[in-house]
């Protein structure tokens, strides 16, 4: 596994310089604001979002949920920051006062610091070892603290065991459908309180998954 996470991480910077490349800055970032505010703020309510609530945007890339909270104290976590932050113009770390941005795997990270709300949207299929990522996501949780997570799911089995065994998805190491998903909340003791279809397409439909800790 290690070869196709280095790949994918090879791959995943190449991709976001590709797309931005020819996108102004102002005209991306205020898209990309908009584009949160559309997916996440309907479910602000349910998990009782408020200017105290502390966050976790883990696996936040150049553009993640931490550019439309503007209130919240919030840790933003990736291993490809100095990447992006040294290659892509759109990524200024001095344009987010209230994030503390972390350059680290998800499994790597370790914090004593607990949250109320942690993130990690399109992000759980790229890391090295998924469980241990599962592991710290949930680990980081306060004692009732909500997990939002963003996925693309496959939705046929061949494809799903073909992808694992050649890289037809280059920059997902990881590939597994709804149901499995799911399960990996459930066995660390998460109650999924919704599970929203953002996207569909052929390979795979694209979810947004609302999880609380019992």
């Amino acid at each position: 596994m290690t070869w196709r996470w280095r790949l994918a991480q090879f791959f995943e910077l190449w991709w976001w310089k590709n797309y931005l490349r020819n996108k102004k800055v102002v005209d991306y970032t205020a898209w990309k604001k908009a584009y949160w505010k559309n997916l996440l703020e309907p479910h602000l309510s349910l998990l009782h979002i408020s200017p105290n609530t502390t966050i976790a945007d883990f696996g936040c890339g150049p553009a993640g949920v931490f550019l439309f909270f503007k209130k919240q104290k919030i840790t933003a976590i990736d291993p490809l920051l100095y990447q992006y932050e040294k290659s892509i113009p759109h990524f200024a770390k001095e344009s987010h006062p209230n994030v503390t941005f972390v350059e680290s795997t998800i499994e790597d990270y370790r914090a004593k610091e607990k949250y109320d709300v942690v993130f990690c949207m399109n992000a759980i299929n790229h890391v090295h070892n998924i469980e241990k990522s599962y592991d710290v996501l949930c680990r980081q949780l306060n004692p009732n603290g909500y997990l939002v997570m963003s996925i693309d799911a496959h939705n046929f089995s061949f494809f799903k065991l073909l992808f694992r065994w050649i890289p037809g998805d280059i920059l997902h190491p990881h590939q597994y459908d709804l149901k499995e998903y799911k399960q990996f909340l459930v066995k660390r003791k998460l109650t999924v309180l919704k599970t929203e279809l953002t996207k569909k397409e052929f390979f795979f439909n694209h979810y947004l998954i609302l999880a609380k800790l019992d």
